[in-house]
């Protein structure tokens, strides 16, 4: 079928959509709704079986829904209605929650059901209940694409008629629920630990839970319960790598990241974002972003850095551990992400610094130190973790492994070109190793998201695994400790120092990076292709005026089979 993508941005989800489509043999476009006309616009290029709106806060203009079947994914149980549905799951402690696909009629939520799927809501870690962002990454995207995958199954079948929405049936469990307000976002540091970490984890990512601290008003995100502290509420007791440590009603939690509530402000490292406020407050063990575990044979270096961006002084901590785990007697080393595996460099702390440019400099010189440290790394053999989506550095970043495993559920986005930049992190090496010049010329100039799949067919990855994020690491984990003992283990490390040496030969590690930083220089400090704009709209959320072309004229213009749409860039 032609299949038309309606979404407010080309977001993770959406890019599995475009993907799973993709793969069934469908022709699909994307379109961003930049307004109603757009939309409606959109729909008169593209001529679709099947309008599809996998992530949309807007409301569908009713010339569309009216003359081309909509389905609209709604990221709650049949029944559920509002713009805030994971908001109040988490907040009200659900114990299952769902997603729906629903047909777009007058009153938005309450159209025909074409079907949903249900799931225990996720437990969350020690600190109490799940990350909005990690419950919309995880189980509601799965459940969301199994839905994309069915409705257009449904749409191809003539006989086939959604139910009309029926609180009377057992099935519709949900309810309406208004918009969360700004009370409802708000607490005091007086309250206990899991309700400050329940009330923050309702709003993060965005737009963060709303709170006070040293005398500012801030937007709140990225919390965990700390030790149990006596002090006064509100106040900092201790900082590490980056966030601080905040007195309760009945402990402590660690704030990662702060915005503070003024005008231009962006999201920040806490202890960043407060400044000389927090500077005399002592360190303290008990918070890290990155984590070593070893057993006999396989070492693994973990890490999880907020929304996968890594700033300077993250990827100096990062390559530190890395260098530390590559010296241990272990014969595996496994380099393991988090909820968001890499994004490269941190571009808010880049704009938010006093000199963006140098800052951004420094930043991409630190991360070429990580790749160097995957790369170099000769006395193990070395396995990248791939458990969550990754883009532009962070997946070069993990190809220089000897094995690369990812998750079913993770896009990859190899490529910098939307950001403006030629790209580093050794790319230029790693890449075209892995695929090829001509596929290496391709995934970096296409600039499109690529599913894990395709991935492996690509060569880029080597293996492919399910399960949640928590069953894909322990498999990963299981396959490292089959490598450490695998009878051909001396044969497979001595290939792996023989090619890094002919390779050296060749043309040295220090070259591709002097190469690349040549290119990088030209974007960063002359701005050649506009690096600082990407930038700052990234960083300020910025909406696009336009679309770049409609799939159609894209199509007409460069004969690509690309998604038209000025997409959420990854770096």
């Amino acid at each position: 079928m032609r299949i038309l993508l309606l979404c407010s941005s080309f977001n993770g989800l959406t890019q599995r959509a475009w993907l799973e489509l993709r793969r069934a043999g469908h022709d699909v476009s994307v379109e961003l709704a930049v307004s109603q006309e757009v939309m409606a616009e959109a729909v008169e290029l593209a001529k679709p079986d099947l309008v599809i709106c996998p992530f949309l806060k807007e409301r569908v203009p009713s010339r569309v829904w009216r003359n081309v079947r909509t389905v609209i994914i709604h990221p709650g149980p049949p029944g559920d209605r509002g713009p805030s549905s994971l908001d109040w799951a988490i907040a009200e402690a659900a114990p299952e929650w769902g997603v729906t696909a629903l047909q777009a009629v007058e009153e938005m939520d309450a159209g025909p059901l074409w079907g949903y799927r249900m799931f225990a809501m996720p437990a969350g870690d020690s600190s109490g209940a799940p990350r909005k962002s990690a419950l919309y990454n995880g189980p509601v995207s799965d459940a969301a694409v199994e839905l994309v995958a069915e409705v257009a199954v449904k749409a191809a079948d003539p006989s086939f008629r959604p139910a009309p929405l029926d609180y009377r049936s057992p099935e519709v469990r949900g309810r309406l629920r208004r918009a969360m307000r700004h009370a409802d976002r708000e607490f005091a540091w007086e309250e206990p630990g899991e309700d400050i970490v329940r009330r923050v984890r309702a709003a993060d990512g965005s737009p963060g839970g709303r709170a006070v601290l040293c005398d500012l008003p801030v937007r709140v995100f990225d919390v965990y319960r700390g030790p149990e502290l006596a002090g006064e509420p509100g106040r900092v007791a201790a900082r590490r790598e980056g966030a601080v440590l905040v007195h309760t009603g009945d402990g402590t939690v660690w704030v990662g990241h702060v915005r503070l509530e003024r005008e231009g402000a962006v999201k920040l490292p806490a202890a960043m974002a407060l400044g000389e406020l927090v500077a005399g407050v002592p360190e303290r063990p008990g918070y890290s972003e990155i984590t070593y575990d070893r057993s006999d044979g396989v070492g693994v270096v973990s890490f999880d850095f907020y929304n996968g961006a890594m700033s300077t002084e993250q990827c100096r901590r990062l390559a530190a551990a890395l260098r530390y785990a590559a010296a241990q007697d272990t014969r595996v080393l496994v380099v393991r992400g988090g909820e968001v595996f890499s994004n490269g460099v941190h571009l808010n702390v880049i704009d938010a610094a006093r000199h963006p440019e140098l800052e951004a400099w420094m930043n991409i010189n630190a991360i070429n130190a990580v790749c160097r440290e995957i790369v170099g790394c000769t006395r193990q053999l070395v396995v990248t973790s791939i458990g969550g989506n990754a883009g532009a550095g962070g997946v070069m970043m993990g190809l220089g492994a000897d094995r690369v495993v990812v998750r079913d559920a993770v896009v990859l986005n190899p490529h910098y070109r939307t950001m403006g930049l030629f790209g580093s992190e050794l790319w230029t090496y790693v890449l075209p190793r892995r695929v090829g010049a001509e596929q290496a010329l391709r995934l970096t100039q296409e600039a499109l998201p690529i599913g894990a799949a395709e991935a492996v067919e690509l060569g880029l990855a080597d293996r492919m695994l399910g399960g949640s994020r928590l069953e894909f690491e322990r498999r990963v984990l299981e396959y490292a400790e089959r490598l450490a003992v695998d009878p051909s283990y001396d044969r497979l490390l001595a290939g792996r120092r023989q090619a890094r040496e002919a390779d050296e030969r060749r043309k040295p590690l220090d070259a591709y990076r002097a190469e690349e930083l040549a290119e990088m220089s030209r974007d960063m400090f002359d701005d050649r292709s506009g690096f600082r704009a990407a930038r700052r709209a990234f960083v300020h959320k910025e909406r696009p005026v336009a679309t770049p072309a409609h799939l159609a004229r894209h199509r007409e213009l460069s004969g690509a089979s690309a998604p038209a749409v000025a997409g959420e860039s990854h770096m």
